[in-house]
């Protein structure tokens, strides 16, 4: 037998029980066939899990709903209001769109997916979903990003949201307080809480929502104990890599406070989901596999009957081998059809449904639209413990609205409907609003005192309030006192002590974290490169969260930094997740919202790794009016030698300044670093400032330069004067960030003494800010044409200082170039275009042009087109200096 080699692993230690056992199995499949069999084997299976055996679960169970008709709780709701305020829901959700899409053609909008799940949302708003003043403090709901519609229209009978601003959805510039296309905080921000419409994100930040919940009350921050996050997802969402990206984080760490509601309608934005097999019957494995507790809700109440009388399984193996696409085709045929096509070919189903009209067989219900399953379902998962639910809800999409829109494959691109599609969609949802009405496509508002209103605002009252409803209402922390940052200013110098700004940034997180007001809010997050950047000593000084603790003895016990676990640990080590990391920033950043717990969250990651590969999280984080800090450690296309293509970052501060909340800089000194984070604090935290800062860190070491007197405010503005030449001649400014100010000293040097040239060193510590506050001035100029025109601050300053202008950067040349409109002398960049390679420093920053010898060149070049210096000596320059003028462009290799 296929199992005989296991005999000496797995000894029978009573054979004759086992045959027994086995005996009896097959006498059972003899007598009742193979359909009793399985049921039977799957219910001692089920028990066997109950007795904790330690048997694993069935990774896929029968096409059926979990929790059979008899263990069904009872509805506690008054089931006739419930689906009348359904009914209103569904309309003014649909009238919203199709009157947006009547008054400005193509703005879009959204029907079906609402359609397919407003049994889903209304049975949570009317039972499950706790507001914020619920005394545990409110649950997350994370609403799918396509359902917004709904949401407004359930905000619209509640009172929140008149007819007015129901008529500006999709219109917030030209209405003025539109209503935005998703869920958008930073749009909305006393409305929505959590952005979700990017495929996946809303998902993996539900999971790390969930985690930084538990992770705030381990910590005594705030009892979360009773605050759920739920999470609602479409099936073919799931397709995307963070959706299913955390799934057995969510397990290995028993978050049993999320529960994810997937809405199976069988259909992506083109067509089935998996039409040729069956989408929940995948999910289920895949949530099982990774450990997650699996409710499925299938079929509707009217199946049960059916399911009842299925003594030979003859209908549950229809159920299992008919395709989603098929189930698709059902839903948009005649009662005859199914009679046919899904019950016709075997007689004994034929017979089974032989007393139902084929008006019966349309009638036959999903059960993501039955809402005594769907409460059934919610009850259940949250009584559920030790793991996470899913709920795999079987709807159809666009249901309701019409033979021309629901379950077709142009569903999701619907915005419109025909008279004849609208008339339909009244009469079954059965609302009183007369054909001559339909011409204006109406709202149906019932009145504030009706008894369908009034039923609503008492489910929100006892659930603890409005949901979905942001809020902002925390105590500020004090912040560190000046004095804290003093140690930074004095710089390495006298010393002749090497650092480098990542070593410079661990320093000041150590004493932000030590700080008795704000020590404990602070969130260091490290995707497993803790060591890299020299932060394993806050192993022992603040230990890695882990619920569970540390269950073993780790190898380093006895060293000065060992690897040490803690069930209130404060640092967060991710292990190798950009994303996972990202998403648990963003719980972090907004926590002064959604828990009135400002913390202050800094992730630091391999540069590279960062904007590259996250930043549609990013993104996400920005609209979420987040605050907090990002660190690109090993920042630079030169700095990190010896890495290559794949590592070397180049291009992540242009990527920050796409994103209009983030603050970017590119420190070259300790004291920067410490101005930088200070100023952050002070915006994010004391004034309210819904801003977050990126800073790119290198890892190499220099000494440390003292802070110039008076730097504060130019460090900030992006740009001060560092190092005036003492050289008397042609006069030039050279701009270095970050390691390229060392390399900008060194040409000065060498431009003074060998080439007579004065030029000025300045620290151009962002880009970003000085085209921001540029771009600032333009508009106003534009905008005020009688009134003194505004000179930028970077105009200002360098046409003071006099000559031509060369900004060396370990980033592209588009990074300095942001600024180059605003510089009225010749101005050149020096960047790293091009792809990594794997080199040393020095060999690197020849390759791509920046190393001091190219800053030489490029400065007398700049002063010989003004006729300062002659050509000829820019060529003597180069050949002194080793240069090869006709290598190929490192940009094109």
């Amino acid at each position: 037998m296929a199992f005989d080699e296991f005999k000496d692993q797995l000894p029978d230690i009573d054979p004759v029980v086992t045959g027994e056992w086995l005996e009896s199995l097959t006498d059972l499949t003899d007598a009742y066939g193979k359909a009793r069999a399985g049921y039977v084997l799957r219910r001692v299976l089920l028990e066997a899990r109950r007795l904790q055996i330690g048997l694993p679960s069935m990774v896929s169970t029968h096409y059926v709903n979990t929790i059979a008709p008899e263990e069904e709780p009872p509805f506690p709701g008054d089931e006739d209001i419930e689906r009348r305020i359904r009914r209103l829901i569904r309309w003014n959700a649909a009238v919203m769109v199709l009157r947006a899409n009547k008054e400005a053609v193509g703005i879009g909008g959204h029907l079906s997916t609402y359609a397919s799940a407003a049994s889903l949302y209304e049975v949570g708003f009317n039972h499950f979903f706790r507001g914020k003043d619920h005394p545990g403090g409110g649950d997350h709901v994370f609403f799918q990003g396509h359902s917004a519609p709904g949401v407004y229209a359930r905000a619209y009978l509640e009172g929140r949201i008149d007819e007015a601003r129901l008529d500006l959805f999709r219109q917030e510039v030209s209405g003025g307080a539109g209503l935005s296309s998703y869920p958008h905080p930073r749009l909305m921000p006393d409305f929505w809480e959590f952005p979700t419409v990017s495929m996946g994100l809303g998902i993996l930040n539900s999971v790390y929502q969930a985690r930084f919940n538990r992770y705030l009350h381990a910590r005594g921050l705030k009892d979360t104990s009773q605050q759920r996050v739920w999470m609602f997802a479409g099936d073919g969402e799931m397709d995307e890599p963070e959706s299913i990206a955390a799934l057995t984080l969510a397990s290995r760490e028993r978050l049993d406070n999320l529960i994810l509601v997937v809405n199976c309608n069988l259909q992506r934005l083109d067509g089935p989901v998996r039409g040729n097999g069956k989408v929940i019957q995948e999910l289920e494995s895949l949530f099982r596999g990774a450990g997650w507790h699996v409710v499925k809700a299938v079929w509707g109440r009217e199946w049960d009957e059916l399911l009842a009388r299925d003594t030979d399984g003859v209908l549950l193996d229809k159920m299992n081998s008919t395709p989603d696409g098929q189930f698709q085709k059902y839903a948009t045929e005649s009662g005859a059809f199914i009679r046919e096509d899904f019950f016709g070919p075997d007689p004994r189903l034929r017979k089974m449904v032989e007393h139902l009209s084929d008006s019966d067989l349309v009638r036959l219900r999903r059960g993501g639209h039955d809402y005594r399953k769907v409460y059934a379902a919610y009850k259940v998962a949250t009584e559920l413990t030790d793991v996470p639910t899913v709920i795999l809800a079987k709807t159809v999409k666009g249901w309701t609205l019409g033979p021309d829109i629901e379950a077709r494959n142009v569903t999701h691109q619907a915005k419109k409907m025909t008279a004849t599609d609208l008339r339909k969609f009244r009469d079954r949802l059965g609302l009183p609003i007369s054909d001559k009405q339909l011409e204006d496509l109406p709202y149906h508002h019932p009145g504030a005192d009706s008894e369908l209103v009034e039923y609503m605002r008492w489910r929100r009252q006892e659930l603890g309030g409005s949901v979905p409803r942001r809020v902002v209402r925390y105590d500020t922390p004090a912040l560190p006192a000046p004095a804290a940052y003093d140690e930074f200013k004095a710089g390495t110098e006298d010393k002749g002590l090497e650092a480098s700004t990542t070593v410079a940034f661990v320093r000041l997180l150590r004493k932000l974290l030590r700080d008795p007001n704000i020590g404990r809010r602070i969130v260091p997050i490290i995707p497993d490169e803790a060591r890299t950047f020299g932060m394993e000593s806050l192993f022992k000084e603040c230990k890695i969260y882990n619920p569970l603790g540390q269950n073993y003895e780790p190898v380093d016990k006895g060293t000065l930094m060992p690897y040490l676990e803690a069930k209130d640990g404060q640092l967060l080590e991710e292990g190798i997740t950009e994303a996972g990391s990202m998403a648990m920033f963003t719980s972090a950043g907004t926590s002064y919202a959604t828990h009135g717990q400002p913390m202050i969250p800094f992730f630091i990651f391999y540069s590279m790794f960062g904007f590259q590969r996250v930043q549609d999280l990013i993104w996400s984080f920005g609209d979420s009016r987040g605050r907090g800090f990002l660190l690109g450690a090993t920042a630079g296309r030169t700095t990190l030698s010896g890495e290559g293509l794949q590592h070397q970052d180049g291009h992540s501060l242009l990527m920050a300044s796409t994103v209009p909340n983030c603050v970017a800089y590119d420190p070259a000194w300790a004291y920067e670093v410490a101005v930088i984070v200070r100023d952050g604090l002070r915006r994010m935290y004391d004034e309210g400032q819904d801003v977050f800062y990126y800073l790119a860190l290198y890892n190499e070491p220099y000494v440390m330069a003292t802070m110039p007197e008076g730097a504060e405010e130019g460090i900030l503005a992006g740009l001060y004067p560092f190092r005036k030449s003492a050289a008397d001649g042609p006069r030039a400014q050279l701009l270095g960030s970050g390691p390229m100010l060392p390399v900008a000293l060194e040409a000065q040097r060498t431009l003074a003494e060998t080439y007579g040239v004065a030029a000025d060193v300045w620290s151009a510590t962002s880009y970003q800010q000085l085209r921001a506050e540029a771009l600032s001035c333009e508009r106003w100029n534009r905008l005020h044409p009688t009134e003194p025109a505004r000179v930028p601050y970077v105009t200002r300053v360098l046409s003071e200082a006099g000559g031509p202008v060369v900004a060396v950067s370990d980033f592209m040349k588009a990074v300095p170039d942001q600024i180059a409109r605003w510089v009225e002398s010749d101005y050149l960049s020096l960047g790293t275009d091009g792809y990594g390679r794997s080199d040393t420093r020095a060999g690197l920053r020849r390759h791509f042009e920046v190393d001091s010898a190219h800053v030489v060149a490029g400065v007398l070049h700049a002063l010989s087109r003004s006729g300062d210096v002659k050509p000829q000596t820019v060529a003597d320059a180069i050949e002194a200096a080793g240069l090869h003028p006709d290598l190929p462009d490192p940009a094109s290799l």
